[in-house]
């Protein structure tokens, strides 16, 4: 896979030998990649082979030649930038290191494909909002949308004469749905039928109180009763006082919603809803975005997802409900029911923050994948290191906002002497969205050799993601710093714009914190569990300190052990069936209860389904041998049946039970004694009592 660089009119020290040792590849040095020396780049398509080109900004040029030359066909071509993000900072005499492994990580294969999800839109335009508003609007879109108009009152100017679009009121009851899949409910209950008047404007004219507007529905609270408008109405009959109200569904592709109130108040809106709040109506971007959603559109499923894993509720008890209070697309629900949580691929946005904030890995992210991930930045710090870098950090940002604000410091640190830009020991990842990456990879990451991670956010992230992302860092942060790691190797860095990169300058400019001594050789695995104990077994070997314990922070922790008050618990076990990770287990021969820590993904469902209230989750890790070892909470001496001597319970619970049914009326005498045996004993027992009734007697 041949690799061009570019110093960009020799603006760049690239030192074409020492990366070429590195990528095990002869590299040329170019200046003008994109103007005259731009064969260069044809010859490199002729190969046949992948081509990388050093260059972003002129990637719409590169692509043009290389669709005007014919033996260029199929072949693919991947762009990396390597001048905002090193070349044009004040590091960039020291950068060779970083852009090796930017151009390494450049050369990885593509994600697999992973399933989609397909929407398809006829053009079926619902506007809401004031008549006037709305047909306004309505003009702009006719031309290439089916528009029908809810209207909310007649407006300034109320409606147009012409009927030119369909027109509904009523009372909206719900808007639901997604692009191509929108549904309308609403009741008509006014007096006015609007498929059967005529605009003549008759009733305008004749009611005495002004109760009727240019959007030919009549005002109740103005209304009087006179009547004059039925009248009036004539052989049109679109009037009608005694008409019942009417409820009313109807389908569309697309939703403008001009109220100042809109239908979904979630940070991230289905796909195809637009909510304008302007006197003038929508912008000129929105009404080319809804022009261009006619036809049929695929977007990746973003997640996998296995219910076996899911610590969200067993016995309709909820557990774990972190990722449908993270989301941001009101994507998940609960069905508790089901012992599962559901997530709808059409308002998945694919943020991944659900992916993040999941203790257990039964929410996993789809495209890309952790492993993905996980081989591209291992890719980046080994080459890194291996280029004669030191004390690599990790700067994950949006492919997006978090990619023009990089590119916009790069920039201001070539015009401006204050201005440092990108230091060389930060490596810029672009992720699909800031939050789809969490403490497993993290901390592999920091395996791999990174002493610092940063997540760079840029106001663009739902309140929600930020609050997941600062707790899960809180417990990495947490981890690394009672195993003797000293520093803070995780940060979220905040910049909106151009006005904040004075702020940004300064935050990469960040001491680097302390890293491991010998990296990681493991892969990211599928299984998110799996990869943290492959990170922590690691960052344990190289620890300076191994306390017993370390205390981890209640809030996002998916690592703990479990409290338990014996003096309360009867051993009914009920907390075994409940657990989904397999922490709680019983023992078969004995009365006991076992805890493996390592399994327990704190999620909460043995607390809530404890009828004792005998137990209390302990966010910590412990890193002795027998954090991987089944522990006996608890163990009680069996109960043995008075009759026959077999044990079937325990001598606790058993007491309790004789003590709270001794009063009852059913278990007095042979009843309450019976309460003592085994269950085939009592049977015995039941039929062998001549005492007892029988329904032969009766």
């Amino acid at each position: 896979m041949p690799t061009l660089i570019c110093d960009c009119n020799k603006t760049m020290p690239l030192e074409p030998r020492a990366l070429g040792a590195v990528l095990n590849e002869t590299l040329t040095l170019h200046s003008t990649l994109c103007r005259r020396e731009a064969g260069a780049f044809e010859q490199a398509l002729a190969q046949g082979d992948e081509v990388v080109v050093a260059c972003t900004q002129e990637s719409r040029l590169f692509g043009e030649i290389a669709a005007q030359t014919p033996s260029a066909a199929g072949v693919p071509i991947r762009f990396v930038n390597i001048r905002e993000t090193g070349g044009w900072s004040k590091d960039a005499a020291k950068a060779t290191s970083k852009i090796a492994a930017l151009l390494a990580a450049a050369h990885l294969p593509d994600p697999e494909p992973v399933p989609t999800v397909t929407y398809k839109s006829a053009g079926r335009l619902l506007i809401i909002g004031a008549l006037d508003a709305a047909e306004r609007t309505a003009e702009l879109l006719a031309d290439t949308l089916d528009v029908t108009i809810f209207s909310l009152g007649a407006g300034q100017d109320g409606g147009m004469q012409e009927r030119r679009y369909p027109v509904l009121t009523g009372k909206i009851g719900a808007l639901t749905g997604w692009l191509g899949a929108f549904e309308l409910k609403w009741q008509r209950n006014n007096p006015i039928d609007l498929d059967l008047c005529t605009r003549c404007n008759a009733c305008i004219a004749a009611c005495p109180e002004g109760a009727i507007g240019f959007d030919y529905q009549i005002d109740s609270a103005l209304c009087k009763s006179h009547r004059a408008c039925v009248k009036v109405c004539g052989l049109a009959g679109a009037i009608d006082f005694t008409r019942e109200p009417q409820a009313e569904s109807e389908s569309f592709d697309l939703v403008l919603d001009l109220r100042a109130t809109p239908a979904f108040t979630q940070h991230a809106l289905p796909q195809g809803y637009f909510h304008v709040v302007r006197a003038d109506g929508p912008d000129h971007r929105t009404l080319i975005a809804l022009r261009g959603l006619v036809g049929e559109f695929e977007k990746p499923k973003f997640f996998v997802y296995k219910q076996k894993l899911c610590a969200h509720s067993r016995n309709e008890k909820t557990g774990c409900n972190a990722c449908v209070d993270v989301c941001s697309a009101s994507a998940i629900s609960s069905e508790r029911e089901r012992q599962q949580i559901k997530v709808n691929p059409n308002l998945c946005v694919g943020c991944g923050a659900c992916t993040t904030v999941c203790p257990s890995g039964a929410l996993s992210f789809a495209y890309p994948r952790a492993s993905d991930q996980g081989s591209k930045i291992k890719t980046q710090l080994s080459t890194y290191t291996r280029a004669g870098g030191k004390q690599p950090a990790l700067l994950l940002h949006s492919q997006d906002a978090g990619a023009r604000l990089i590119g916009d410091l790069g920039r201001a640190a070539r015009i401006d002497p204050a201005v440092r830009g990108v230091p060389a020991r930060v490596l810029p990842m672009a992720l699909w969205h800031t939050a789809s990456l969490g403490l497993d990879v993290w901390l592999s990451a920091v395996a791999y050799g990174a002493t610092n991670v940063w997540v760079l956010m840029t106001g663009e992230e739902a309140p929600q993601y930020l609050e997941a992302v600062r707790a899960q860092m809180n417990v990495a942060q947490a981890i690394l710093n009672g195993l003797g790691y000293q520093g803070e190797h995780f940060r979220i860095l905040h910049a909106r714009d151009a006005r904040d990169l004075a702020a940004l300058d300064a935050d990469l400019q960040a001491p680097a914190a302390q890293g491991v001594t010998k990296v990681a050789g493991f892969a990211v695995q599928a299984d998110k569990r799996a990869t943290l104990e492959l990170a922590l077994d690691h960052l344990l070997e190289q620890a300076t300190q191994r306390p017993e314990v370390i205390a981890l922070p209640a809030q996002g922790s998916p690592l703990g052990a479990l409290a338990i008050n014996k003096d309360a618990c009867t051993l009914c076990l009920s907390c075994v069936n409940a657990c989904p990770a397999s922490a709680l287990q019983d023992n078969p021969q004995s009365p006991q209860l076992k805890f493996i820590e390592k399994n327990c993904v704190q999620c909460g469902l043995c607390v809530k389904t404890c009828p004792e209230k005998a137990l209390s989750l302990i966010p910590q890790l412990r890193l002795t041998p027998q954090r991987k070892e089944a522990v006996v909470l608890n163990e009680m001496q069996p109960y043995a049946c008075v009759r026959c001597g077999k044990p079937f319970g325990t001598l606790k619970a058993i007491e309790a039970m004789l003590g709270k049914l001794a009063g009852h009326a059913m278990f007095q005498g042979a009843a309450l004694e019976r309460l003592k045996m085994c269950g085939d004993c009592r049977v015995i027992d039941i039929y062998t009592d001549p005492n007892e009734a029988r329904i032969t007697d009766l």
